[in-house]
């Protein structure tokens, strides 16, 4: 059997103190998966590629170089270790994989040949193939969204896609994750401490959470929802779901850029305000869950990063840019539950929400 080496890339966002809170969880996150990778018995070593500080001292620090060039980075890694068959981790990526599961990809991937499985084969956070030499085939990008499609057309690995479970799925991009997290079981003991230290106010999320198992409740989802959340909300909840899917691709197909992007909520929340716009959701159902980075796109508001988290947490009052600061408000004054966040919380988020309602006060871990 070929031996697996895990390769975490931890880069930083920064920038404000909301930034770098959710860089802050990618740090723990990082902690909890490089110490379940060496639980899980399976990987000849762990390398840790940042300009951070070290977890660990079993783990090999790499920096990320400057200029920073994934593609670029992760060939010379490969390359100064002559790796078998590399394990790539986005170093604050999928944070509810366990040891046992890495164990399982491990033990699947050095007894595969030509082969890269992946959790998203157009947007990947976890990319094992083997041989590791592939990578010295392809153009290598500057990003590591475009790996997997790059081994197979240009190496011609056979691919594997990893199931759409929550612990494949889900990402922390924004602060809303962080909430998400917070309530999931699955999480590593360093997460934990950080996000309890953090004094996050879950009560909104709980209380829509709670809807999932309420057989006589109906919920909203809009953004860029994709055909299997959709299938799982139906499949795996008690309430109605009222579905709003939109502008799926939009950075992918550079629609945001063009200013082209739209959506049926923009054109309403236009009519109506926001006072009406959030009193008719309230009309449509017991909670909802929001993508409103295809709303303040459809508004080509261009905010800065700081406020659209902090309208992630409802601080309108940190909040910059007037529209963003009065529709954060409505938001948070709505007469039911809204749960503002990025495409991360209508795709793997809500997947990690239905686990946890699923689980309810069980508290075990839900597996993959």
């Amino acid at each position: 059997m070929a031996k697996v080496h895990a390769i975490l890339f931890l880069g930083g966002i920064g920038g404000s103190p909301v930034a770098e809170m959710v860089a802050g969880c990618h740090r723990a996150i990082a902690q909890d998966t490089i110490e379940r990778a060496q639980q899980a018995g399976i990987f000849d070593g762990v390398i840790l590629v940042t300009n951070g500080g070290q977890p660990d001292p079993s783990v090999v620090i790499e920096p990320s170089g400057c200029p920073f060039h994934f593609g670029k980075r992760l060939k010379e890694i490969i390359d100064k270790y002559d790796i078998e068959t590399p394990f790539y981790i986005g170093g604050g990526s999928i944070p509810l994989l366990s040891s046992d599961e890495l164990r399982a990809l491990g033990q699947q991937l050095s007894s595969s040949k030509d082969t890269v499985i992946t959790n998203n084969p157009f947007s990947a956070d976890l990319v094992a193939f083997t041989p590791g030499r592939a990578i010295g085939a392809i153009q290598l990008p500057a990003t590591d969204n475009p790996l997997v499609q790059l081994l197979v057309r240009q190496a011609n690995l056979s691919e594997i896609s990893l199931p759409h479970t929550a612990c494949y799925q889900f990402d922390v991009d924004t602060p809303t994750d962080l909430l998400i997290l917070k309530l999931h079981p699955g999480i590593g003991r360093h997460t934990r401490a950080y996000l309890e230290g953090l004094h996050l106010d879950t009560s909104h999320l709980e209380q829509a959470v709670r809807l999932f198992t309420n057989g006589d409740a109906q919920v909203l989802v809009a953004g860029r929802v994709g055909s299997h959340v959709w299938s799982q909300l139906e499949r795996e909840t008690s309430c109605r779901v009222r579905m709003l899917s939109e502008e799926r691709s939009l950075h992918a197909d550079e629609r945001d850029q063009r200013g082209e992007v739209c959506t049926i909520l923009g054109f309403y929340l236009e009519q109506v305000g926001t006072e009406r716009f959030f009193e008719t959701l309230a009309q449509l159902g017991h909670a909802a869950f929001i993508d409103t980075r295809v709303l303040f796109t459809h508004f080509e508001l261009n905010l800065s990063l700081a406020d659209r988290f902090y309208s992630d947490l409802g601080q309108y009052d940190k909040i910059d840019n007037p529209f963003a600061r009065e529709f954060t408000q409505k938001a948070l004054e709505a007469p039911i539950p809204i749960i503002l966040g990025g495409h991360s919380l209508v795709s793997g988020g809500l997947l990690a929400l239905i686990e946890v309602a699923r689980l309810g006060q069980s508290g075990e871990k839900q597996g993959c």
